[in-house]
């Protein structure tokens, strides 16, 4: 286990992972096919999007809560 001061950086990782994951995989197999080199185009994708992603989420994480929590505000 890692100490809790890893969290803020930990915590976006695994967003970025999993949500990269999951969209790229469709995404290829929407606008490409399950065919015979799916798996590289999905390697592709990812190594492209996961970067972006994870810079995104590391830099908006605290003010999407801030806002979620405004927009839950009421009783």
């Amino acid at each position: 286990m890692l100490p809790k001061r890893f969290f803020p950086i930990v915590a976006p990782f695994l967003m970025s992972v999993l949500m990269v994951t999951l969209m790229t995989a469709v995404i290829t197999a929407v606008n490409t096919g399950l065919s015979d080199g799916f798996i590289w185009r999905w390697v592709e994708a990812f190594i492209v999007a996961w970067p972006i992603a994870f810079t995104i989420i590391f830099l908006s994480s605290k003010h999407v809560q801030r806002l979620a929590q405004w927009l839950c505000s009421r009783d």
